[in-house]
């Protein structure tokens, strides 16, 4: 190639350094705002269901709580929490749910399970457990219940769990 043959060069740009900034800011805002709605709705919906809970909650009274625990059958452990219910309001409870919360040695959760709660119907040969539907709390009655758990965090430090009353049927 000769040299005084012109050599191609690509037509010059101006690159502008003013890029639009109204678009992105727009776009933040509306992220933002977006983030804000989302964080207000979770506080008020967390607010609503602690509001929620049915006052007769605190008829239903456990006592005479005791571990045990068992191997199943294909060699693991179930751990067993048993007690007594009482319902000490005036109307039937006809359904429960319990949580019951697994500490570790530092007073640290482990583990929270909320389970329904299961009265005990038959103690001899094996224990038979009914949910509250089939076997309603009249008022001033109290019966034995069982919680099972096919699993317990290894962390668990063994002592009892706390157990509370989340939220009851009543008739």
């Amino acid at each position: 190639m000769p040299d005084d043959a012109p050599q191609f060069q690509p037509p010059s740009r101006q690159i502008d350094d003013a890029t639009p900034r109204g678009p992105m800011i727009v776009g933040a805002l509306v992220v933002l705002l977006a983030l804000g709605a989302l964080i207000l709705a979770g506080r008020n919906a967390r607010s609503n269901a602690i509001a929620a809970v049915d006052p007769y909650v605190k008829n239903v009274q456990l006592s005479d709580f005791k571990l045990s625990q068992a191997e199943n059958f294909v060699g693991g452990n179930v751990t067993y929490l048993e007690g007594k219910v009482k319902n000490a309001g005036t109307k039937t409870v006809t359904g429960a749910q319990l949580r019951v919360v697994f500490k570790n040695s530092l007073d640290e959760v482990t583990q929270s399970e909320t389970l329904p709660l299961m009265v005990i119907t038959a103690r001899q040969p094996y224990i038979d457990t009914a949910d509250l539907r089939s076997q309603p709390l009249k008022p001033g009655d109290s019966r034995d219940f069982r919680l099972t758990f096919e699993h317990v965090t290894a962390d668990w430090n063994g002592a009892l769990p706390e157990v509370s009353v989340q939220s009851v049927t009543t008739q």
